[in-house]
């Protein structure tokens, strides 16, 4: 770690707001000891930045395998081309990776986050078998995979172990093109403690469920009677499609959420990805719950999913998250673009997630719900430029023309509204500089790796 590594930034996001001339030290764990504004210059021990500074958010879903195929699914072979279609391509691309090649890929989207301002990310993980080895709950291979990944390229990694055992609500099994997914309530629990015991610097654990049609009621309460006695974040798919609450009203009688509602099963460490088809009284539920919501804008845009009520979440009082999930967008910039610009296109009005009494602008209204939001997706302690916080940080470059001439105070308003924007300058994580002008030095060794992975799982063409 960098200890005792001392910054000024000519303007930083702390505490909600812009400060200017704001000192930054880092200690020995890679947090934040001090963070102090009012510095008109630097002080002569302190490493100039610069530009605007920002701390990094938490990328709080997605499957890293999944970059294989971005951009490659976008051709239309039927009448009708919707999720499901899109589903089974995926289950197609899963079934040709092996851990040498789940590690390539996952190293160039690990690389491509943190340019595009992620410095954590939340890995929900079930891709347990796949090309040359069969699925087996004590084989960690994968997991290993991203491990080694996260280490090559500097980004913190919270994986997720995924409940997954059943293809549908009435279904007692998986379908054969889903049996390198499969996972039981023991072996997520198994897979959790072990990451949690290797001790990695910037690796920890959390659990996950697939979604209420992956994963039966007994199992549920199996895994949260396992989990009981510690505060990993919970990871859940959730009424992301209308089907999946059609087939949800149909097997239970109740919706996705209010089942998990009437069920007592949701508290503070729960995540719910999607959440797209809600109701108010779902909404609120979770907000008497205290648990949180994960959107995925560009994903839930590319898969035809539809737009979650966005005010209403933020009204109730539940904390928003954001994940780059199937990896087609991998810059929170846009994803909090079309967070708002999504609500705008439906409402036919402006500054939707902004409240006028509290919050005037909804890119610092999302990007501020997003910090606290995604670090406890990811079980951190702490989260933005604040002492005791992960030492994360993004310095954007003063050149880019998105930010050419504006007043200081609309610095984030640009970067989330005024695309174009450049690649983040600078990115340090837990006090380690990660990429320095625009530069990561894993970069061209992680894209040779990933064209060669290509390669191998392109050639045999998927429809």
């Amino acid at each position: 770690m960098a200890a005792g590594l001392t910054v000024w930034a000519p303007q930083a996001w702390v505490d909600g707001r812009w400060h200017f001339g704001v000192v930054l030290t880092v200690d020995s764990r890679g947090c934040w000891s001090s963070v102090t504004p009012g510095y008109s210059e630097a002080p002569a021990q302190a490493k100039r930045l610069a530009g605007p500074v920002l701390p990094g958010l938490v990328d709080a879903h997605g499957h890293a395998f999944q970059r294989a195929f971005a951009g490659l699914t976008e051709q239309r072979f039927q009448m009708r081309d919707d999720f499901w279609a899109w589903r089974d391509r995926m289950y197609q691309v899963a079934q040709r990776l092996n851990p040498a090649l789940l590690k390539a890929v996952a190293a160039q989207c690990f690389v491509e986050l943190l340019a595009g301002g992620y410095t954590h990310r939340c890995e929900f993980h079930y891709l347990r078998g796949g090309s040359g080895f069969e699925n087996n709950e004590d084989d960690w291979r994968m997991e290993d995979a991203l491990i080694e990944a996260a280490e090559e390229t500097g980004i913190g990694l919270t994986i997720c172990p995924v409940l997954y055992e059943r293809s549908g609500f009435n279904s007692v099994g998986l379908q054969p093109q889903q049996q390198s997914f499969r996972l039981d309530a023991a072996g997520v629990w198994r897979a959790a403690e072990r990451i949690d015991s290797l001790a990695h610097e910037r690796v920890s654990a959390g659990l996950a469920i697939h979604s209420l049609r992956a994963a039966s009621a007994d199992s549920i309460v199996q895994l949260l009677r396992l989990a009981a006695e510690v505060d990993w974040p919970i990871h859940m798919h959730v009424a992301e499609q209308t089907q999946e609450v059609e087939d949800c009203l149909a097997a239970t009688g109740m919706r996705p959420v209010q089942w998990l509602a009437r069920m007592n099963l949701l508290d503070s460490r729960w995540h719910l990805v999607h959440a797209t088809h809600t109701d108010p009284e779902e909404i609120d539920s979770v907000a008497q719950a205290r648990a949180s919501v994960v959107i995925c804008p560009s994903t839930e845009a590319n898969l035809g999913d539809g737009l979650t009520d966005v005010p209403r979440w933020l009204k109730a009082g539940v904390p928003i998250s954001i994940g780059s999930d199937s990896e087609i967008g991998r810059d929170w910039r846009e994803e909090l673009r079309w967070l708002e610009l999504g609500q705008r296109l439906v409402r036919r009005e402006r500054g939707v997630c902004a409240e006028p009494t509290t919050w005037t602008s909804p890119a610092e209204c999302l990007f501020e719900g997003g910090l606290g939001a995604g670090s406890a997706a990811a079980g951190l302690k702490g989260s933005g430029l604040c002492v005791g916080a992960r030492a994360d940080l993004l310095v954007a470059d003063p050149l880019d023309p998105a930010l050419l001439g504006l007043p200081p105070q609309r610095m984030l308003d640009a970067l989330v509204f005024s695309s174009p924007v450049k690649p983040w300058r600078d990115v340090m994580v837990a006090g380690q500089w990660v990429i320095r002008d625009g530069h990561h030095p894993f970069a061209s060794r992680a894209a040779e790796r990933f064209v060669s992975a290509m390669k191998v799982i392109w050639e045999e063409p998927i429809t």
